[in-house]
């Protein structure tokens, strides 16, 4: 392919009588003038009397053969004065590049580049990689379909194809099917100012002062373009991330099996204890000689628990396994029975409290409410999945239609299209997560089953052995754990500063939930209900969403929002601590008000030692925690708020499951070999994972041409970067996490109730 290009240069700087210049040729005409005019911010205008443009190819077709091309230039000026000028025609050599053999050449803004680039046969993607050795002056980097006039200037060069900005690296991924006549330009145009790539943006400066001439903004790039990934790699791919997780499934059954082996041979033997060591009674238990006939479920005698009466005895309930999800009991038949109302307080200001203590209520009623967790979790996930994954769409839409690759903050050096998703290993690396999600409901399901089964051979008034099994907070993680592939994989559609938060939304969920499951293990009895907990979620997304638009540069919102912070951290303290035994009542203040007396009665007049010390040394260490937190976010303000909530939940859950782990070990408690294996396994594929998180590949902190300098290739079979790779160990490292709270406490199953401590 023959292609021409034309020099102009002209000595005038009259802008009023500039030169005009007019290339017509068989398909097209293009004109431009000197001195040549772009425009910045504030009306500042960059004038060049050098012009240097490439003319439209002509291919010679196989029935006229080749022949010569007729140009004809028109110069004229409506200067009542001689103006000189200098033409030169060039022929190109090099306007066809080849593949992956780089080229280098030479751009500036009067001076824009294209070349062709034609399909090879056996190619139906191909990747077009540019660098440079400078970060400025910024450039853009387009793609257009062969299609005269080229739009290669300032201005236009957005007006057809795909374009992306650019510094010190760009990548675009182009599909053969998407060009019809399999073969393409690719343009390079140098931006008058560098704003739009981060660089320093200019004064508004009013005058002549306004007006720059033959500004040096010439940029050196190299272009390689290679072959992109086969269809056979999207195969192998698909068939490892489903392969991989689905060996989970094959792991768990292992488990199941053996674990079912292991209890007939019990069996056989005679030699079963109450509970096999995963959380099923198996076996009859001569309890109901050492437990007072009549009582309620978790009832404790008098001479087993220290400073308790014995419950009256409330009327009989439904038989064992009844618990079904009928309309009988409301949600206020909680705490209004008269036999908690009249002595929980009384029982919970013990210094040493036992689960017995915190397990008194009808195990049905609870285990209703706990279910509640899980329905409702379901509701929240449709009603916020469905816009968000609309809005996606739409995002990817325009994306496509506009063709403007700076909305979306992708790795492309690795970005495998699909269809119209543009990086559909971003999506794919997802599926972990619903997978893995899925299983752990069906393990919670095995679980329950089986416990359900236990009841039904027992009586269930006289069972208090083991911790209390309620099994919908675990339900509702299963879903959250779930709904955050789905929610990951809207994000990856185009990952952007304003989407985020659909990224973290069930994170938060994820992280309060495991918190509220592992206080519900010793605290069935008082913990937070499920439309208070929800809630506090709600205001937590709200405060993320005002973090997104205010948190940049605002003081104001730092300042309020760490006030929030603190004044929650103090509430939620009082109320640990008290066992939610104290009314804030119609002054608010009042919470605030008990915390300063426990601090008086515990730190001061019994300086030595607090009355709840175990209780006291945690709540310290996590006020110490949130505090730190609230000031750094008052000093640094994080331009990624999202994730410096997270941060705050992760914190806080790390704290509290270590504080437990720590207590259960004091207390004289066993780690069984499965949840000390989740324990292991947990730590190492988390620290694997932060790993690859850390990597960072993308950043929507900075402008889209800055984020594409951390771009990398892919690592994983060609087909999968260092975050999909994070979404891979992410997703076993929370199904792990959810294990070890489902089986932290399977030795205490053959433990009565009043022996097992609250902490």
């Amino acid at each position: 392919v023959d292609a021409v290009r034309v020099y102009v240069n002209s000595s005038s700087e009259n802008l009023q009588y500039p030169v005009l210049f007019v290339v017509r040729q068989q398909k097209g005409v293009l004109s431009w003038q000197v001195p040549l005019i772009f425009r910045g911010l504030y009306q500042r205008t960059y004038n060049y009397q050098e012009v240097g443009r490439t003319l439209c190819p002509s291919e010679p077709t196989p029935e006229t053969g080749p022949s010569d091309q007729i140009i004809f230039v028109d110069v004229s000026s409506m200067a009542p004065f001689n103006i000189a000028y200098e033409l030169l025609v060039t022929r190109l050599e090099n306007f066809q590049l080849e593949t992956n053999k780089a080229f280098n050449f030479t751009a500036s803004p009067s001076q824009p580049q294209y070349f062709l680039y034609k399909f090879p046969q056996d190619v139906d993607s191909v990747i077009i990689k540019v660098v440079s050795d400078a970060v400025y002056p910024c450039s853009v980097v387009s793609v257009q379909d062969i299609v005269c006039p080229v739009y290669d200037l300032d201005h236009n060069v957005e007006f057809n194809g795909v374009y992306q900005s650019m510094t010190k690296q760009a990548a675009i991924t182009v599909q053969r099917k998407d060009f019809p006549g399999e073969q393409f330009f690719v343009v390079f145009v140098i931006k008058p100012e560098d704003y739009a790539c981060g660089g320093s943006v200019p004064s508004s400066i009013h005058g002549n002062v306004n007006r720059t001439w033959n500004l040096q903004r010439t940029k050196n790039l190299q272009v390689t373009i290679v072959p992109s990934i086969k269809k056979s790699v999207y195969v192998q791919a698909m068939f490892f991330s489903f392969l991989s997780f689905l060996s989970f499934y094959l792991g768990s059954v292992v488990v199941a099996f053996v674990h079912y082996i292991r209890v007939r041979r019990k069996a056989s033997a005679g030699r079963l204890s109450p509970e096999d060591g995963s959380g099923i009674m198996t076996s009859s238990h001569p309890i109901t000689a050492s437990t007072p006939e009549g009582s309620s479920y978790g009832a404790i005698d008098e001479s087993s628990s220290s400073g308790g009466r014995q419950l009256s005895s409330p009327e009989r309930g439904p038989p064992a396994g009844s618990d079904t999800d009928s309309s009988v009991e409301e949600e206020s038949d909680f705490d209004t029975m008269p036999e908690i109302e009249s002595d929980k307080n009384v029982i919970r200001t013990k210094v040493f409290l036992y689960l017995s203590d915190l397990s008194r209520k009808d195990r049905r009623i609870v285990s209703k409410k706990y279910k509640i967790y899980f329905w409702n979790i379901i509701t929240i996930a449709v009603f916020y999945a469905l816009p968000v994954i609309q809005l996606v769409i739409t995002y990817q839409t325009v994306v496509n239609v506009t063709g403007n690759q700076d909305i979306c903050y992708y790795n492309f050096l690795c970005a495998h299209p699909l269809g119209v998703l543009s990086a559909f290993n971003n999506i794919l690396s997802n599926v972990g997560h619903m997978l893995l999600g899925f299983l752990f409901l069906l393990i919670v399901l095995r679980r329950d089953i089986l416990h359900r089964r236990a009841m039904e051979m027992k009586d269930v008034y006289t069972l208090d052995y083991g911790i209390p099994k309620h099994f919908g907070l675990f339900y509702a993680m299963g879903i959250a754990l779930m709904m955050e592939g789905v929610l990951s994989a809207c994000y990856h559609v185009c990952p952007n500063y304003s989407n985020f938060q659909f990224d973290t939304s069930f994170m938060y969920m994820i992280a309060g939930l495991c918190m509220l499951k592992l206080y519900q293990t010793r605290h069935p009895d008082i913990n937070a209900s499920a439309y208070s907990a929800y809630a506090s979620f709600a205001v937590v997304i709200c405060l993320a969403v005002l973090g997104v638009v205010f948190g940049k540069n605002d003081v104001w919102f730092w300042v309020i929002f760490s006030m929030i912070h603190v004044l929650a951290s103090l509430a939620l303290s009082t109320q640990i601590y008290y066992m939610g035994r104290f009314k804030i009542g119609k002054c608010y203040l009042g919470i605030f008000r008990r915390a300063a007396m426990v601090l008086y009665t515990d730190c001061i007049q019994q300086c030595s030692r607090p009355m709840y010390m175990d209780r006291m040394v945690l709540l310290i260490v996590g006020n110490l925690v949130n505090w730190s937190f609230a000031i750094f976010g008052l000093v640094y303000r994080p331009r990624d708020f999202a994730s410096y909530i997270l941060g705050i939940f992760i914190c806080n859950l790390l704290l509290y499951l270590a504080f437990y782990i720590i207590m259960k070990l004091r207390s004289s408690e066993k780690l069984l070999p499965i949840p000390l294996f989740c324990i292991v396994a947990t730590a190492v594929v988390w620290a694997a994972a932060l790993y690859f998180f850390f990597q960072t590949l993308s950043s929507w902190e900075e402008t889209p041409a800055e984020s594409r300098e951390k771009n990398r290739p892919c690592i994983l079979l060609g087909f999968f970067d260092d975050h999909d790779v994070w979404h891979f160990l992410s997703a076993a490292a929370l199904f792990f996490s959810f294990l070890v709270l489902l089986t932290l406490d399977d030795d205490l199953d053959a433990v009565r109730r009043d022996k097992i401590p609250v902490f």
